[in-house]
């Protein structure tokens, strides 16, 4: 089955370009010209990705992306945009995004990008046995699930978050320096995705604090070591 993308743009021309071009490389395509209209798409039905514009008519696209990821933990969401300030890009990753590309953009780097998440997405990976799990201190950590588990409790994490989280609970111990993270799952280690970086272990800080003994340690200009 093709994949599908929920795709906001109000721009009705570069809307129809992208939209286009995507669908020639065999996605599904489903536009929404507006924040509102997107929503109501979302609840109806099931999309593999979003990729949501920021300035938006109706609903602006961070409260969209706050509400897509309030009901569904797990769908990637990426950002295309003209906004380029690093604030705006920070704040829509602490509000559940994975990933942001600004405007102008080529749509080989669009599909790239998509890709990656549909390759990794929970609808590409093979069922769930007991080998997908692993402990992480007191935790139960299931990549494949996309969840961190303990007394009961569920987290569930998004892609980028579970990527990071693995990468440093395989390495415990292990200084991890910090351009090799951003290049194992990033890809690149400029600026941004360093900051983008900070903001997702800061979040993992807050999903582990149930189990005291978990530490992911600053190391100052290195990187960072998870230890438990």
């Amino acid at each position: 089955m093709k994949k599908r993308i929920l795709y906001v743009e109000d721009d009705p021309n570069l809307a129809f370009a992208t939209k286009d071009n995507l669908e020639e490389y065999d996605y599904e395509v489903v536009h929404a010209p507006d924040g509102v209209k997107a929503l109501e798409y979302f609840g109806k039905d099931h999309f593999d990705i979003c990729v949501l514009d920021i300035m938006l008519p109706k609903m602006d696209g961070f409260t969209l992306a706050e509400k897509i990821r309030n009901s569904d933990s797990q769908v990637p969401i990426l950002f295309l945009t003209a906004r380029a300030l690093q604030e705006d890009k920070i704040k829509g990753l602490k509000l559940g995004a994975d990933d942001y590309i600004t405007k102008p953009f080529s749509i080989e780097e669009l599909k790239l990008r998509i890709d990656v998440f549909l390759r990794r997405s929970k609808s590409e990976q093979p069922l769930a046995t007991k080998a997908d799990s692993s402990k992480v201190g007191k935790y139960t950590f299931d990549f494949q699930k996309l969840t961190l588990a303990i007394n009961g409790s569920s987290q569930n994490l998004t892609f980028r978050e579970a990527e990071v989280l693995k990468y440093l609970a395989e390495r415990p111990d292990q200084v991890i320096r910090r351009d090799e993270l951003l290049k194992a799952i990033w890809g690149d280690d400029d600026y941004f995705m360093g900051r983008s970086l900070d903001v997702f272990i800061s979040r993992l800080r807050k999903y582990l604090s149930a189990d005291p003994d978990i530490k992911i340690d600053n190391i100052h200009g290195v990187g960072f070591r998870m230890r438990w």
